[in-house]
């Protein structure tokens, strides 16, 4: 399972996974609601909900993204082509009417999600790992395989700052509720946290993975970071103080690639390598 996303009301549980299937769950039963969505011919490495929740966007190896009607249990128009390789992460705007994508191909790709046509493309200069708005929409940030962060202005395509160049491969990026720091997941086994206006470094490294940090999220107040790791344990945090929040939470039995918040912070939600997906208790 290579991704999980909670659904707005959070109510719903949406993954995407190398059997080529996106699936919809009960956040509270853990069954399965209807069918599989099925369309992509490879894995999929990237799933979310909508704002509205009313759709899906998903990314996958077979280079193409696609939507889905979340209660009618259909895929929404053609795929969306135009990717060279894998589509790492992909992520809506914040009104849906836009979607970006990002990929090994070193693209970003800016969709009209209710026309289907490509608006922009970002040339990176590596693989791309990561991508997400800002919560108004304006801005993208991006990670890099070769360890850079960038932050883009959504409209024009123009970058905002000069690039976070760091030492290893920036796994994850994630912004703050208010869209002020950006919350980083990488390949020394550390998170840390940057302007999302600045690019400055603001904290960490928060450091007790011991393997690559490869999926970071906020919590909807802002005051706590979660992580999954190559090490197969899923941690909190504190934001401020980068103290690790109780003991890391234990299960799998191999990577933990996706982690995210629910809406109203309570629960945490990851996906393994070994197939499965989990809840936790995230009340402190």
């Amino acid at each position: 399972v290579y991704s999980v996303a909670f659904s707005p009301d959070g109510k719903c549980i949406v993954s995407g996974s190398s059997d080529a299937t996106i699936r919809i769950w009960d956040a509270k039963t853990g069954e399965q609601i209807g069918q599989p969505l099925r369309g992509h011919t490879d894995t999929v490495r990237s799933v979310t909900f909508s704002n509205d929740g009313q759709r899906i966007v998903s990314g996958s190896v077979d280079h193409t993204c696609r939507i889905w009607d979340v209660e009618a249990g259909t895929q929404v128009g053609p795929p969306f082509q135009g990717h060279t390789h894998t589509v790492t992460s992909v992520a809506f705007s914040p009104d849906a009417k836009h979607f970006v994508s990002g990929s090994r191909d070193s693209t970003m790709r800016l969709w009209n999600s209710e026309t289907g046509k490509e608006v922009r493309v970002f040339q990176c200069t590596d693989q791309v790992n990561s991508v997400v708005f800002s919560p108004d929409g304006k801005r993208i940030a991006s990670g890099l395989d070769y360890g850079t962060i960038s932050i883009w202005d959504a409209e024009t395509g123009k970058q905002i700052c000069k690039p976070i160049l760091y030492t290893r491969v920036i796994w994850s990026v994630a912004f703050s509720p208010y869209g002020k720091y950006i919350v980083s997941g990488s390949g020394d086994q550390a998170i840390w946290i940057w302007d999302s206006e600045t690019g400055g470094y603001v904290g960490g490294p928060f450091k007790g993975h011991t393997s690559d940090v490869v999926s970071v999220a906020f919590s909807p107040d802002g005051k706590r970071v979660v992580s999954g790791s190559r090490d197969c344990t899923v941690c909190m945090w504190d934001f401020e103080t980068g103290m690790q929040i109780r003991e890391p939470f234990r299960g799998y039995t191999s990577y933990v690639w996706s982690v995210a918040f629910s809406p109203d912070g309570k629960y945490v939600v990851s996906g393994s390598q070994d197939g499965t997906i989990r809840i936790w208790g995230a009340e402190i």
